[in-house]
């Protein structure tokens, strides 16, 4: 498997890891006592889906400049 299709596939898991911590987070916030540190919990996925969603948006631009 190549670089990019592992990419592509991290950013894939890491889709359903930030799905679930949102409903996590929903479930939490519906209970009496809220804990703040579950609302934190989804910015990790997050911020890793930004990094590789921006890498897979780059990538086909970076392969047109290579190949001219």
């Amino acid at each position: 498997m190549d670089w990019n299709a592992r990419i592509r596939q991290i950013h894939r898991w890491l889709s359903i890891a930030f799905t679930l911590s949102v409903i996590g987070n929903i479930v939490t916030l519906l209970q009496k006592e809220q804990a703040v540190w579950v609302g934190l919990l989804a910015l990790l996925p997050l911020a890793m889906l930004l990094l590789t969603g921006l890498y897979l948006l780059a990538l086909p631009y970076a392969r047109r400049r290579g190949r001219a």
